[in-house]
């Protein structure tokens, strides 16, 4: 199995629990220090090894794997159909490919509800290309059959999935909320955003969020709305 986008190996680790006493879990990276955290947190003599790449470019044996897969991984490819291409020349001939990407920023409190809050504090910057490699750039379900199509897949499925999402654990309500806030102060366009902004318009900013974060429900963690695609697929048998 090839997993792609794997980060810090949480997925691969999955994975590995999965396959048979013959098989092997290929993670594949571009981040340095996700890489290394995967090789260190790999538990001995498990059937999984890390690799780091850029899986739209690395080089993979035709017809290694049984099974592509991805939770997150495959949305910023520049050329998509390129790499799903390229991707599917690794897999064996009836072998599959299963993702899950995201769906519209606005279907996903995570990408919508900070800048939401915010709207009337700073002025939020222009909405990317809805194409451009990014969370969001499998938003579209036929863009997504177009892409894998074009890459010579067959037997695609696109599935809509919603869910809820744990978003900043803590011991306490108050303090669930308060790690809801730091993480969406810390990564993501919200902090880009509010990177070169004075200090009190930071405080407005931390306290719209915070308000935001408060109305959604959770006792240990504030669980917001998420909203994403299974994509499964097949190489052909010839």
């Amino acid at each position: 199995m090839l997993d792609i986008g794997c980060g810090a190996g949480a997925t691969s680790f999955a994975l590995a629990d999965r396959v048979t006493p013959a098989g092997h879990v290929l993670g594949i990276d571009i981040s340095t220090p996700l890489i290394a955290k995967a090789r260190e947190f790999a538990p001995r003599h498990a059937p999984v090894s890390f690799r780091l790449a850029d899986a739209a470019t690395a080089p993979l044996d035709d017809g290694t794997f049984d099974l592509l897969f991805s939770r997150f991984g495959v949305m910023f490819f520049d050329d998509p159909v390129g790499a799903f291409r390229h991707l599917r020349r690794a897999l064996k001939p009836g072998g599959r490919l299963a993702f899950v990407c995201w769906r519209t920023a606005q279907e996903n409190d995570w990408g919508r509800l900070p800048l939401d809050a915010v709207k009337d504090i700073v002025p939020l910057p222009p909405r990317p290309h809805p194409e451009a490699p990014g969370p969001f750039s499998f938003s579209d379900r036929d863009r997504l059959t177009r892409i894998l199509g074009g890459a010579g897949f067959a037997d695609i499925g696109i599935d809509a999935a919603d869910h809820a999402i744990p978003f900043g654990p803590g011991e306490t309500r108050e303090a669930a909320i308060d790690d809801a806030l730091a993480m969406a102060l810390e990564v993501g366009q919200l902090a880009r955003l509010l990177a070169d902004q004075p200090g009190d318009i930071r405080t407005r900013a931390a306290d719209a969020v915070r308000a935001a974060f408060a109305t959604k429900p959770g006792e240990h963690s504030v669980m917001i709305d998420g909203a994403s695609w299974i994509v499964t697929a097949r190489n052909p048998d010839n």
